[in-house]
Formats: C-alpha cells, sequence, structure tokens
C-alpha cells in the first residue's frame, strides 16, 4: 500500500518497540522507579542538551537539500527549525534552576549514543530529499508528545522541584502534540511512493535505536 494510513501504523509498531526499549535503560528504570536522583536529572539534560541543539541544525539542511517539486514540505522543516533552535536554552536554564551550574552544562561532550544519533541525522540530512527523516522526526517528536510530559512529571515529584526547573520537558508535553498534526501532512506530500515509505520506516527504526543508545550511555 504505502500510502499515508499504511506508514503510520508501520511506524506506530516502531515507536512502541522504542518506548519498551527506552524503559529497559537504566536511566527511565531510576525514573520510573523512584529511585531517580538529582544528579540523575542533571545527567539527564546534559546530555539531552546536545542532541535539541543539533535538531534544528539538520532540519535546516535537511530543508536546504529539498527540490522545487517539494517546496511546502522544505517550508514546513524550516518552520521547525526555527522553532526549536533555542530549545537548548530551556534545557540550560532548567539545569541551572535544578542547581547546575551553566559552563558545566554547557561544557559536556556527547557521550557515545548522541555522537551516533547525530552523526546518522547530519548524514541523513545531506542527502538529495531526505525524506526518510520524516521517519526520524516521527520518534524525535513522538517521544516529546507521549513521554516529556510524564517523565517532567515524575522528576519533579520524585526530586520536590520546582516548576521552573522543568519547563523543558513540560514545554514539550505539550508543544510536541502540536508538532504531531503536521506528520501525516507531511507524509502526504512524499506519499504514496514504495521506496519513499520504506525509508522513512528504516530511518524511524535506526533512529529509534539510537537515541535509546543515547538514553543508555547518560550516566550521572
Amino acid at each position: 500500500m504505502n500510502d499515508v494510513s499504511d506508514v503510520m501504523r508501520r511506524l506506530a509498531v516502531v515507536f512502541t518497540e522504542f518506548e519498551g526499549r527506552l524503559e529497559q535503560t537504566p536511566l527511565i528504570r531510576r525514573l520510573t522507579r523512584g529511585r531517580f536522583v538529582l544528579d540523575d536529572y542533571q545527567a539527564f539534560l546534559s546530555g539531552l542538551r546536545q542532541q535539541v541543539k543539533d535538531g534544528a541544525l539538520w532540519m535546516s539542511r535537511a530543508a536546504s537539500n529539498i527540490d522545487e517539486e517539494h517546496l511546502e514540505l522544505r517550508s514546513i522543516l524550516m518552520r521547525h527549525a526555527v522553532t526549536e533552535h533555542r530549545d537548548f536554552r530551556l534545557l540550560e536554564a532548567d539545569y541551572v534552576a535544578s542547581g547546575g551550574e551553566l559552563a558545566a552544562i554547557q561544557g559536556a561532550e556527547k557521550n557515545i549514543g548522541s555522537e551516533a544519533l547525530s552523526a546518522w541525522m547530519f548524514h541523513e540530512a545531506s542527502k538529495p530529499n531526505p525524506f526518510g527523516l520524516l521517519g526520524a522526526m516521527w520518534i524525535i517528536e513522538g517521544l516529546g508528545s507521549i513521554k516529556a510530559a510524564e517523565w517532567g512529571a515524575l522528576a519533579r515529584k520524585t526530586l520536590d522541584l520546582p516548576e521552573h526547573a522543568v519547563r523543558f520537558l513540560l514545554y514539550h508535553g505539550e508543544n510536541d502534540a502540536e508538532h504531531i498534526k503536521e506528520f501525516e501532512e507531511m507524509l502526504g506530500l512524499v506519499l504514496p511512493d514504495a521506496e519513499t515509505a520504506e525509508r522513512i520506516v528504516k530511518t524511524a527504526r535506526v533512529t529509534a535505536r539510537l537515541y535509546a543508545l543515547q538514553i543508555e550511555e547518560i550516566t550521572a
């Protein structure tokens, strides 16, 4: 079939598998089991910052590689990049509000998973008409929409944090749901096409695996 509804069903399966993998990472297990400590939270923010900072950059690169036949998709990606290009500052503010030093999060290196994820995203974004990245957006935006608010609430409750120390997670729990509404529209701009459909689903699978590795490698 390879139409929008078919690809959405396949991506839903990938995301469900992704959620299960995340739940098995040491960091998320501690969060969901009430064993989360402040060092875990600050390591979490620090680990996410690198990937979030890169997000607008690979979206911009992807948009620049989309041809004239798909100008609407290019415009949507550019809007996403503009909307999200300062999100990493929210992570920094949350880190400081939780008691961390700004220089520490700004100077943190990418972990193994973040290095792999970043390299993969820029590699895909550099291809002509990188439509497969819609699969990556499904994983990343879906995570924000479905899990961010839950994780933010858990961290706040467990660590007794003020609301202004969990703004990034709460913000994405509210706003990424709006981004998901655009997702079917974006799929409709490139489907039905069998090769594109397969690339979108495969890119989602690879992105999910590397994102989980990023979380797995976060250590306090």
